[in-house]
């Protein structure tokens, strides 16, 4: 006898949109302290989390790659809510954006010496960064399914 698939709900949604809801396998997500890993049964936990990748892995053992700006992470009874500023699919990725994105960040760093400038243009470089690993990884993962 098979026993019950374990599953986590999920919402994840920014200031404007529901960007996902359902039910997932596992979800991964950039915590404050270090990147946290979410399956069924977990404690409940709240956590800010900073600019980076979310992860999850769906019912069909698909993985989905989102950018988040930052924000909180809720675990409570293997619900997960996800809330955030800003979260985009990897398909809704502008690469040329982020890298010029990435660029200005960088040059206000080497350039600035205002330290509220430089505070910003390490948040905006964080972001940009996060952005261009994520289309990093969903491409990986694209090409792994899609076999040699």
């Amino acid at each position: 006898m098979d026993s019950p698939v374990l599953t986590l709900q999920i919402e994840i949604a920014d200031i404007g949109r529901l960007i996902y809801s359902g039910e997932c396998l596992k979800i991964v997500a950039p915590a404050a302290q270090g990147e946290v890993c979410i399956l069924p049964r977990h404690a409940p936990m709240l956590t800010s989390l900073r600019p980076g990748e979310i992860r999850l892995q769906d019912l069909s053992g698909e993985d989905r790659f989102y950018f988040v700006s930052g924000g909180y992470l809720e675990v409570k009874d293997s619900a997960v809510t996800v809330l955030a500023d800003e979260i985009l699919r990897s398909g809704e990725i502008d690469s040329e954006h982020a890298y010029e994105a990435r660029e200005q960040a960088e040059q206000v760093l080497r350039e600035s010496h205002f330290r509220r400038e430089r505070d910003l243009a390490k948040v905006d470089l964080a972001k940009a960064l996060a952005q261009l690993r994520v289309l990093q990884h969903a491409e990986i993962y694209r090409l792994k399914k899609s076999g040699p």
